[in-house]
């Protein structure tokens, strides 16, 4: 049991709402609903996030930019807990899952009902193959290279992308084979609360990124940039729940985002841990707004 808590720790779990609400959200904008296929949507989402985790944790441990006794999250690697053969291993098991589901889902994507005959067609594999080749690819760019997003300062665009509106409406094409515009929008504000998530990350870690060549957005243009962006980012999520859902309750997540956001300008050191665990908690509270007829 206690490997167990331990590896959990390690990939970050706390951090898998990110992947695995706007799976939710593409579920709950569908017409019908395939449970296996969603139930397999989801963990190859989480499954991708983990493999994205634990790349982060190899090589930033590897530049030096994780550290023992750091203000952020305590990294096991970075602590001496596990080894990099471990976490090499423990990616290779992430990959491993991410690219069965993957294939069952891609296999899905393909069977096309005409009345009572069931076909396959490989044209509506497509999207699923983009998305998912495109989805292991920026796993492994957001930190593995010279030239990382996350070291380029344009690791946020992704996030909104991957962890929202590709996520979303991906698992609604899944369910119906047609892209969703409820579904697109609706995806946008997960995927915005997680661009909260990185953004706070930021601002945390400022002064250490600067030290070793990690030019996010706050280190490029500064803390206050950093904040006023987060500020434009939570007054664009009741927006988008409205381009998704009209007057609606998940238009209400904007209260909670601007109390975090209050939150996140006051805080300091290790004080932004606590804003980001409660992000994780603004993504699953909208999933339940969203959830309600």
């Amino acid at each position: 049991m206690k490997k167990i808590l331990f590896w959990i720790r390690v990939i970050r779990a706390y951090s898998l709402l990110a992947s695995l609400c706007p799976v939710l959200i593409g579920l709950f904008v569908s017409t019908s609903v395939n449970v296996p296929i969603g139930i397999c949507t989801a963990i190859c989402a989480m499954s991708l996030q983990t493999l994205s985790n634990l790349i982060n944790d190899y090589y930033d441990f590897k530049r030096g930019a994780d550290k023992a006794g750091r203000e952020g999250f305590k990294r096991p690697l970075a602590e001496g807990e596990v080894s990099c053969r471990q976490i090499l291993r423990a990616i290779y098991v992430s990959l491993a899952i991410a690219v069965i589901t993957g294939a069952i889902l891609l296999v899905h994507a393909g069977m096309v009902r005409h009345e009572c005959i069931v076909t396959f067609n490989f044209l509506y594999c497509l999207p699923i193959l983009l998305i998912g080749l495109t989805a292991l690819l920026f796993a492994w760019l957001y930190t593995a290279t010279d030239h990382s997003l996350s070291y380029l300062g344009i690791a946020d665009i992704f996030v909104f992308l991957y962890y929202g509106v590709v996520a979303s409406t991906g698992t609604t094409y899944l369910q119906t084979h047609a892209f969703s515009a409820t579904s697109f929008w609706a995806g946008g504000v997960c995927g915005l609360i997680s661009m909260c998530l990185l953004i706070a990350n930021n601002l945390r870690d400022i002064e250490d990124d600067r030290e070793v060549g990690k030019r996010t957005f706050p280190v490029r243009f500064g803390k206050r940039a950093g904040e006023i962006g987060l500020f434009i980012v939570v007054l664009l999520m009741p927006v988008m729940a409205w381009l998704a859902f009209g007057w609606s309750l998940p238009m209400l997540i904007g209260i909670p985002g601007l109390v975090l956001f209050y939150f996140i300008y006051r805080a300091q050191g290790a004080q932004y841990n606590k804003c980001m665990l409660t992000i994780g908690f603004l993504n699953l509270l909208y999933v339940l707004l969203a959830a309600i007829p």
